[in-house]
């Protein structure tokens, strides 16, 4: 078992005397359909072998009581008593609450939980959090919901708690996630099929720029808007109700003059985006694996110059990998403004790749980066 798993089961024992149940909840990678996932786009992610353990018990009373090992925080609330505390608390008090709304009986749990996705590095530590308690209570207290089920709990969670606007995407992965395939999700019906992911000769690798320029709720939820007020003109002059009826995406430069300019730009890079997630999904079944990596450094460009959500750290890590011939693709992550680079590099120069950016980085900024190899994974279970 995994030594962070081990820990976890452990302290929860010694905090609370009860034998736990075991879970484990992953990140998630997005290969490519960044911030589409509130747009109606694609999007390709896939779960991963670095996530969150919670140990749980219920304890006989009507008190919750958590322990975030990664915090070092102590936490508990009488059930009748759930609301917004901030912070790491909102991500599971609104797991809590959302059960309480579907008029789940809840009854009193110990847990303690730790992980291993660093913070701000955007793969999605938030939804894995989420997830691992939301399984673990519809395991425990047989509430019976399915993974997609859960996976939409999660999202409302995020949304009424923390307040981040997010997409589905995170707890879709999250929860649906299986080893050795990419999810290919419809995020306006929740469509979805799974693919092997063959990248013959090539690993993924997570460059940590160990910067996380604040992004949260503010500037996630303004693109959204921005996104939503170039819609509704849209909506209003045409017949389009949806960025997926924007075919060809060029259509777009036809709303130009009747929209700010701020609204043009998340737009343009909306549609663009939709159509680079469905030109992705057909170059990786055929395993073109050079041309899919084109597409992700186009991402980024569009990422950083449209929907501006990069920064000089992630501009930087992604120029040096462009510069790189065993690199085939890289960009931004998650969210932006920090967080991690996904690069596609060849096997046999992965540490050389490691080595050369990491140097060049610290030269540049003086902060050491972190890389990860990551594998894909199967969802949130139990262990």
């Amino acid at each position: 078992m995994n030594p962070l798993a081990i820990q976890v089961a452990q302290t929860f024992r010694e905090q609370s005397g009860l034998e736990p149940a075991l879970y484990f909840s992953p990140g998630r990678i997005n290969l490519i359909g960044e911030h589409v996932d509130y747009n109606d786009g694609f999007v390709m992610p896939a779960a991963i072998d670095k996530g969150i353990y919670y140990a749980i018990a219920l304890n006989g009373s009507d008190t919750i009581r958590f322990y975030s090992i990664d915090f070092d925080e102590f936490f508990s609330v009488e059930i009748s008593a759930v609301g917004k505390a901030g912070a790491w608390k909102d991500y599971v008090l609104g797991v809590v609450k959302e059960f309480e709304l579907l008029g789940v009986e809840l009854k009193g749990f110990d847990c303690v939980f730790a992980g291993d996705i660093p913070r701000g590095s955007g793969l999605s530590s938030s939804a894995a959090v989420e997830g691992g308690l939301a399984f673990a209570l519809n395991d425990l207290l047989g509430v019976g919901l399915d993974r997609l089920q859960l996976a939409l709990l999660c999202q409302r969670a995020e949304h009424h708690y923390p307040g981040v606007q997010c997409g589905i995407m995170d707890q879709f992965a999250n929860m649906m996630g299986q080893k050795d395939r990419v999810i290919l999700l419809d995020c306006q019906g929740m469509h979805h099929v799974y693919f092997p992911l063959q990248l013959e000769g090539y690993s993924i690798v997570l460059l940590n720029s160990k910067v996380h320029h604040s992004l949260m709720a503010g500037e996630y939820n303004l693109r959204r808007s921005q996104c939503a007020e170039g819609l509704a003109v849209m909506s209003q002059t045409g017949d389009v109700n949806s960025f997926r009826d924007l075919v060809p995406w060029q259509q777009v430069f036809d709303y130009k003059n009747q929209m700010g300019e701020k609204a043009f730009m998340r737009c343009l890079y909306v549609v663009q985006e939709i159509d680079r997630a469905e030109r992705a999904s057909q170059l990786l079944q055929q395993q073109d694996i050079r041309a899919f990596g084109e597409l992700m450094f186009e991402t980024h460009r569009g990422l950083s110059e449209l929907y501006e959500v990069s920064c000089r750290e992630l501009d930087f890590l992604v120029s040096l990998a462009r510069a790189k011939k065993e690199v085939i693709g890289a960009r931004l992550m998650g969210g932006g403004f920090g967080g991690c680079t996904i690069n596609i590099v060849k096997n046999e120069m992965v540490e050389t790749f490691i080595h050369d950016s990491t140097i060049a980085y610290e030269d540049a900024f003086g902060i050491a980066p972190e890389a990860y190899r990551v594998q894909t994974d199967d969802g949130t279970r139990k262990l």
